[in-house]
């Protein structure tokens, strides 16, 4: 977890998912301002697929219907709640 503190963890909004500071500034990109926090934790709930990746963070995907039925792909720090990256993922194929 010491990787997490690095990051130092905020909240955008109390309502919103938790995220790392990279992902704050990773999201001010035009290819991921489109991404909505309702679509970033549908894939944290319900994802239809998930990797643990060897330095601890949890890979999860789920098709995003109102985006022409792409593959969102959400990347959690170890505690499985904060955000750290999400992105359409091209290559996925369920």
């Amino acid at each position: 977890m010491a990787r997490a503190s690095a990051w130092a963890l905020c909240r955008k909004r109390s309502d919103a998912v938790k995220t790392t500071k990279y992902f704050q500034a990773i999201r001010t990109r035009p290819d991921r301002a489109i991404i909505k926090d309702e679509w970033i934790q549908h894939v944290i709930e319900s994802p239809e697929r998930e990797y643990i990746q060897t330095d601890g963070r949890v890979r999860r995907w789920a098709k995003i219907d109102e985006n022409e039925g792409r593959y969102l792909r959400v990347i959690l720090l170890p505690d499985r709640e904060t955000v750290h990256n999400a992105f359409f993922d091209r290559r996925f194929r369920p």
